[in-house]
């Protein structure tokens, strides 16, 4: 039967014994389905490029409006008259992996050929933020509004929103390369990442040197009576710290560092692998004092032993939370230790180009966070250049003698 479908006539119109179709005279191929239990479908209805009537739902009248049907429905059938075959397209949805199972065969396929901090970092997202919210979408349906509503909800953890963005348009990038979903179809393009406040904590004079003054105590031993600045530290805790500050290393870099990377010729830590692959850290004088110092224990290869044998010291990071109550610097980070080497090196006048090479940055964005740094020791330039020419403009001329 063809009717103008409207909303009070799909509502009026009652059930019969047996499905009834009501096909809309202003949208040829759309129309209603009535079941004798009385559910109102909207339905589409076309020929197949193999001749075959294909069938399409757009949802239960009062899940989806009158209106919502009749766009989808122009939109869908409008595609079957140009060639296409939604219903096929449909069925193969079907059949799509899930968000979950794409992140497992992102894991294996993928993750596996990266480092085990890394793949640690992907596991997590995908086990507390990604599957938790996406995992049961079908990688084939999911669209940029699936994206962007995870990424708003997760506004308040801006970082933990920008690096699920970043693992699920990877894992979008690998579907479309295996076949999972169309190419240039990526969810994720356009849903724009948050602002991060990057942290550029350093540690001043003043800081530096009451650092020093607890790690000196804790080293010494026995506490003064009455000294609340004392912590007790076991000694490979004290020099693990030591060499992270004199050297701009990463922690992990510090506490798995083996004998066999120091080379004394150079005056180098050769790390075989870092964050950032091979790796050479130079040892500068009073870092090379604090490996002398280092006791070689048989059975144990790396540097800062752990309290176990063959093991490296873990629980820096505990113990790294009673050194910096006593020293008063209660915001600081392992890390920032890192960043305080940077900015020691940026002041002293050193070029952005050699702090990277240092730290071993890969990105010079990276290393660019110390660039405001430089400013005191051009300053300090200028005063010096500037004296130097106004001492010889001042300085007696020795007269030449005309001939």
């Amino acid at each position: 039967m063809k009717v103008k479908l409207t909303k009070d006539l799909v509502e009026k119109t009652k059930p019969s014994k047996k499905d009834l179709f009501l096909w809309d005279t202003d949208l040829p191929r759309f129309g209603l389905k009535v079941t004798p239990a009385g559910r109102r479908v909207y339905i589409g209805q076309y020929r197949g490029p193999d001749g075959r009537v294909r069938r399409l739902t757009f949802g239960p009248h009062g899940t989806v409006t009158i209106d919502q049907a009749r766009r989808k429905a122009r939109e869908k059938l409008g595609a079957a008259s140009l060639g296409d075959d939604p219903a096929a397209e449909k069925l193969d949805a079907r059949h799509s992996p899930t968000i979950k199972e794409l992140g497992e065969r992102y894991m294996i396929e993928h993750a596996a050929k990266k480092k085990a901090s890394s793949q640690s970092n992907d596991r997590w997202l995908l086990d507390k933020v990604i599957n938790p919210h996406l995992g049961s979408l079908k990688v084939l349906t999911i669209t940029r509004a699936d994206v962007a509503d995870i990424h708003h909800k997760l506004q308040k953890r801006r970082y933990v929103a920008n690096r699920a963005l970043a693992l699920l348009s990877k894992m979008m990038t690998l579907a479309e390369k295996w076949n999972l979903r169309p190419d240039g179809s990526n969810p994720c393009r356009h849903v724009e990442k948050y602002r991060e406040q990057k942290r550029r904590r350093f540690l001043s004079p003043e800081e530096l040197a009451r650092l020093g003054a607890v790690l000196a105590k804790a080293e010494a031993g026995e506490p003064a009576k009455g000294d609340r600045d004392f912590v007790r530290l076991p000694p490979a805790a004290i020099s693990a710290i030591r060499l992270i500050i004199f050297t701009g290393a990463r922690l992990g870099e510090i506490l798995t560092a083996k004998w066999e990377y120091v080379n004394r010729e150079l005056s180098a830590l050769l790390l075989p692998d870092s964050k950032t692959g091979f790796k050479s850290i130079p040892l500068n004088a009073p870092a090379r004092a604090v490996l002398d110092s280092l006791p070689v224990l048989d059975r144990n290869l790396y540097l800062i032993p752990g309290l176990k044998q063959g093991t490296h010291l873990v629980g820096l990071g505990h113990m790294w939370k009673r050194i910096r109550t006593a020293a008063e610097i209660k915001d600081v980070r392992i890390h920032d230790l890192r960043h305080s080497y940077a900015s020691v090196g940026a002041a002293a006048g050193l070029g952005l180009p050699i702090i990277g090479a240092l730290l071993g940055h890969v990105d010079q964005a990276t290393t660019a966070r110390y660039a405001h740094l430089q400013g005191d020791p051009l300053k300090a330039a200028a005063e010096l250049i500037g004296t130097k020419i106004d001492r010889a403009m001042k300085a007696k001329p020795k007269m030449r003698r005309l001939k």
